[in-house]
């Protein structure tokens, strides 16, 4: 066969406009294209005969900042004679562009482009935080503190909808506003195997999914091939997420959910593997998760997980975190992952989460999965707790304990989705509105800066800052809390303001008088609360 000719067509394509084509003779007279910082874009290549396999072409491109830093980006097929070099510029200025391929048509390419700085709102991607390992800051230094929910099947809302993706829309504008930052959720899944609720009406069941990522079936699968329509309709779902300012913590594989596999390591499963990579990399909200309970069905050992990891890491341009949703992984490879996913369903969630902190000095840690799954209008998968308090209780047991959470509901979590959570009857909506309260606290007080543990009550837990800020988790069996501040605040003034996590509202503050065992009496109500103490400083005091 002939090598491919390629059209020298460039489309830059903003993930969240429509696509403006440039042709050939508009690319002659108008070399440099604009884009913008930390925004995603598609360098476009067009080729007159496509080989047998045009995934398999090696395609990626040079990409050059005026200040001499200098990135190596993978390309992707996407379909109709179509290779892909998708670029999210990490910096504003000029970048110019040479591709590399083995097809004689896509080497060689060359081109100018010039990043305008970042549009209000745009932070970049995720990364640790260079000044405290076990938080996450965008790539603009402000602070990420994420507040995770699972969806595995968010993919398949719109998967058969060619002309946009309305039901992913409704319901991601609907964590976005219930102050969820991340979603957990699968490249693909195919179904349970659990037994389904009786009750269920089918529009609801999105296990089975006519979509699927290789050539034929699930049931009749052509693991030789991709299906690229199904990944460019995945891309739409990522894309949305990235506007809304929501983190896609994407799992590659799963191998519980009746998904028909390549061998593992095969030429099928590397084609698959190194496509998804190839192809989401660019995502600013990227976090990368090679498989849903890596190491819990046989499919594979460690050295598979490892090499995928390495595999990864070699491919993605971007460095974008990687974790593993296994913690019997995480806890003996800890160096592996940029992150630490547990699974930790213990009644005393706080004292097992603080222990976990001490077996991974500098790393987050991110309770994926701490057994409460919130009750629905039909039982999914029950875990150990249903009630939307106790699952509320339990994820800010992991907050306290200086980690983060992750939520489940029943009617999101698996094969089961609500889309328009809106419309449902508000006697069986879930209690989303918690976490939107958790994110105003979180962000008021800036929790991620706060220091976990140290006696500063004599019950319950503590976030504080050592000086002048305290904020207490008071357990629902208490009356009162007596706080310990240290002696040479003895005489200030300090106010405690309550905080409910149920409603969102904060007290009126009280005043008190820094003695030796100062206490305020808890708020009446059947659970917890939290105490925020505010301290007198010196130059509040003296006015310097």
């Amino acid at each position: 066969m002939k090598s491919p000719i390629a059209t020298v067509v460039v489309v830059m394509v903003a993930m969240m406009t429509s696509v403006v084509p440039i042709s050939a003779n508009e690319t002659a007279k108008n070399p440099i294209v604009t884009c913008r910082q930390w925004d995603v874009h598609d360098l476009s290549f067009h080729v007159e005969q496509i080989p047998s396999q045009p995934v398999d072409v090696e395609f990626s491109a040079t990409l050059r900042h005026s200040d001499g830093q200098t990135m190596q980006v993978p390309g992707f097929y996407n379909g109709d004679a179509e290779y892909v070099i998708r670029f999210t510029p990490p910096a504003s200025g000029d970048w110019s562009y040479e591709t590399h391929s083995t097809v004689a048509g896509l080497n060689g390419q060359k081109g100018l482009l010039t990043a305008q700085p970042p549009r209000e709102g745009r932070r970049g991607g995720l990364n640790q935080d260079p000044n405290n390992a076990r938080n996450f800051v965008y790539e603009d230094g402000s602070s990420y503190y994420p507040i995770a929910i699972e969806s595995d099947w968010l993919f398949a809302l719109d998967a058969n909808n060619p002309n946009g993706i309305p039901d992913t829309r409704k319901f991601v504008d609907t964590l976005a506003d219930a102050g969820f930052n991340q979603v957990v959720m699968n490249v693909f899944a195919y179904d349970v195997k659990w037994a389904k609720d009786d009750r269920l009406d089918d529009q609801y069941d999105y296990g089975s999914p006519d979509a699927f990522p290789f050539g034929g079936s699930n049931a009749e699968p052509d693991h030789s091939q991709l299906n690229t329509e199904y990944f460019q309709r995945l891309d739409r779902v990522i894309d949305y997420l990235d506007q809304k300012g929501i983190a896609a913590h994407l799992m590659i594989y799963v191998w519980n959910k009746e998904v028909n596999w390549p061998d593992a390591d095969s030429e099928a499963d590397n084609r698959y593997f190194d496509y998804v990579v190839r192809r989401y990399q660019a995502f600013p909200n990227l976090v990368w998760d090679i498989s849903k309970e890596a190491l819990g069905y046989g499919h594979n050992d460690v050295g598979y997980i490892s090499g995928r990891i390495d595999r990864l890491r070699k491919l993605d341009a971007y460095e974008r975190l990687v974790t593993v949703h296994d913690y019997g992984y995480c806890s003996r490879f800890p160096k592996k992952v940029d992150f630490i996913s547990v699974q930790i369903w213990s009644s005393e969630l706080y004292s097992v989460m603080r222990n976990v902190i001490t077996q991974f000095p500098g790393k987050p840690i991110l309770n994926i999965e701490h057994g409460g799954y919130e009750e629905g209008p039909y039982v999914v998968f029950t875990g150990s707790y249903t009630s939307p308090e106790v699952c509320l209780e339990r994820a800010y047991q992991c907050v306290f304990a200086g980690t983060y959470p992750t939520h489940y509901w029943q009617g999101a979590a698996w094969n089961v989705i609500f889309p328009d959570i809106e419309a449902m009857d508000p006697a069986t909506r879930p209690r989303l509105d918690y976490y939107r309260h958790m994110r105003t606290l979180v962000e008021r007080f800036g929790v991620s800066h706060l220091k976990a543990g140290g006696k500063k009550s004599n019950s319950g837990f503590c976030l504080h800052n050592d000086s002048d800020l305290y904020l207490i988790y008071v357990p629902k069996e208490n009356i009162n809390i007596g706080v310990r501040m240290p002696k040479n605040m003895s005489g200030r003034q300090m106010k405690g303001t309550w905080f409910d996590p149920m409603t969102g509202r904060f007290s009126e503050p009280i005043k008190k008088k820094i003695t030796q065992w100062p206490s305020f009496d808890k708020p009446d109500g059947e659970h917890f609360a939290i105490l925020i103490v505010e301290v007198e400083t010196e130059e509040s005091r003296t006015g310097k």
